[in-house]
């Protein structure tokens, strides 16, 4: 009775801030961007709560903390210091200028107005509309098992729930909807990590018991080594640092998580978003990952062989009582709408703007464009629940392979191209097209012909991480040995590092 008065109290908060916002997302730039005017604390946590959904908290907290133990910690770590701090320092201020300067909203309009090309432009939509969309449906994975221990109801009416409550806010009041409801569902994050950790170690006597009892822990087919679990670097170093890149590198080259550097306000905004993103990433990540390495500490509960990885998180929680199962349940809703409302915002944006306006309708006014993207945002949220219930009702194998290859597919597309747009002035529209073309290549190709892959290419988290690197080298390369572009385009584009702008003599000293 608590978590149904909790979630309905909760509901009806997420959609009056819909209703509320709606005037400010009547054109293109509010609905999409906010007007470019949010602040540093929305603007951090809109980025950490897109960044952290329910595939961290019970997907990968309980498969890399069964796998690694306590050392699934370093995964949360590098998430924090590479995928937020470094992200905000090197992108952030780059970013918010150059979007700013060549008028873009969306990651396919940049790429088409750096390089004064349509056709990157289209390709890049299509890669992110086809790899945005299995990877939205993978949000609702971890709900069930969560829905079920609290309530006992269907996975299709969780389902169902989450879809119909993101499309009625998101499409009503856009980003900026978006923007305040992932600030509470932000704060929700914090503070209920922290509870659910602390409940936790306390069942298996308090951390240095837990810890303690982690290291008795023994798996031949793992390590042969005692007290492996409760290493500094765990029983797999190697193939531990390929999760920490793809899950904290792979963020730069996300449309989702990009575009909020698009929003951001001002310089002030920039250094201390800096901040309290990477101590949210801290606090939410390294929690999820730290709380999830003590998994094995409730193997008597878990059949990884008969029920998966998902159900580690779901057994470790199982016996919390009704305040906190009430705080877990909001907690994983909040992380996957949040993350939801991101990747909605981000598709609907690029067909509207980079594909439906750009190939069919070139003359289409803003007012229509905010209309086209209401209709559109609704329409992703009902695809996207539809593939979920078709893979829950018929287990369709292509459907989770697809998932699980979108992240490496769309960083190892975009993060080589945005990275060298933003700081290389050679940088060829062919060495765009070229990593457009790679890193979801390299992903479809691990996901159909996997055996074919030397050993350590055939996970696709570590396939991912290849991608990455791949297009971080193909870039220059190709950009070497292709036509050069126009000094004028480039010089245009790169103008706008070179405004200058009144500063405080405390930021720099006068002549």
């Amino acid at each position: 009775m608590l978590t149904a008065v909790i979630l309905v109290v909760y509901f009806a908060l997420l959609v009056g801030i819909g209703l509320v916002c709606r005037k400010k997302s009547a054109d293109v730039d509010g609905f999409v961007l906010g007007g470019r005017a949010v602040g540093p604390w929305l603007t951090a946590f809109a980025y950490g709560t897109s960044y952290f959904s329910a595939v961290v908290f019970v997907g990968y907290a309980g498969q890399f903390g069964w796998k690694y133990g306590i050392a699934a910690t370093w995964a949360g770590i590098g998430n924090a210091l590479i995928g937020s701090l470094m992200a905000w320092m090197i992108l952030g201020r780059r970013t918010r200028i150059m979007t700013r300067h060549l008028d873009s909203a969306t990651m396919p309009q940049f790429f088409g107005r750096r390089f004064s090309s349509r056709a990157l432009k289209i390709m890049a939509s299509a890669v992110i509309f086809i790899f945005l969309i299995p990877y939205t449906a993978s949000l609702y994975n971890g709900l069930s098992r969560l829905f079920a221990m609290a309530f006992d109801i269907d996975y299709s009416v969780c389902i169902v729930l989450m879809a119909l409550l993101t499309a009625i806010y998101v499409s009503a009041g856009g980003y900026m909807a978006a923007a305040i409801n992932d600030f509470i569902q932000g704060i929700v994050m914090l503070g209920g990590i922290a509870a659910v950790i602390a409940a936790v170690l306390k069942s298996r006597g308090g951390f240095s018991a837990a810890l303690d009892g982690l290291a008795r822990v023994s798996d031949a087919g793992v390590s042969s080594s005692p007290g492996i679990f409760a290493s500094f670097f765990g029983p797999d170093p190697l193939n531990l640092l390929f999760v920490v890149l793809l899950t904290s590198l792979g963020t730069w080259g996300l449309p989702q998580m990009v575009q909020k550097f698009y929003a951001i306000k001002n310089e002030s905004s920039i250094k201390k978003g800096t901040v309290i993103s990477t101590l949210f990433a801290f606090v939410v990540a390294g929690g999820c990952y730290f709380l999830g390495g003590f998994g094995r500490l409730f193997s008597d509960q878990i059949d990884i062989a008969k029920n998966g990885y998902d159900s580690v998180i779901p057994a470790m929680l199982s016996g919390l009582g009704p305040a906190l199962i009430a705080l877990v349940v909001v907690l994983v809703l909040s992380a996957s709408m949040s993350t939801l409302s991101s990747l909605v915002i981000a598709s609907s944006s690029t067909l509207a703007i980079d594909f439906i306006k750009d190939v069919f309708a070139r003359d289409m006014s803003g007012k229509k464009q905010v209309a086209l993207m209401r209709i559109l945002t609704v329409a992703f949220v009902a695809l996207s629940a539809v593939i979920a219930l078709v893979q829950y009702a018929s287990n369709v194998t292509f459907i989770a392979q697809l998932m699980g290859v979108s992240w490496g597919a769309l960083a190892g597309a975009f993060l080589a191209p945005f990275l060298y747009s933003l700081y290389w002035k050679g940088t060829t529209k062919a060495a765009c097209f070229a990593s457009f073309v790679l890193g979801p290549a390299l992903m479809v190709f691990n996901m159909a012909f996997r055996p074919l892959l030397p050993e350590i290419m055939r996970s696709p988290i570590n396939c991912g991480v290849f991608a990455m690197a791949a297009g971080l080298a193909v870039v220059p390369a190709v950009s070497l040995f292709t036509k050069k572009p126009d000094a004028a385009l480039v010089e245009h584009a790169f103008a706008c590092y070179e405004k200058t702008a009144p500063v405080h003599q405390k930021t720099a000293l006068g002549e």
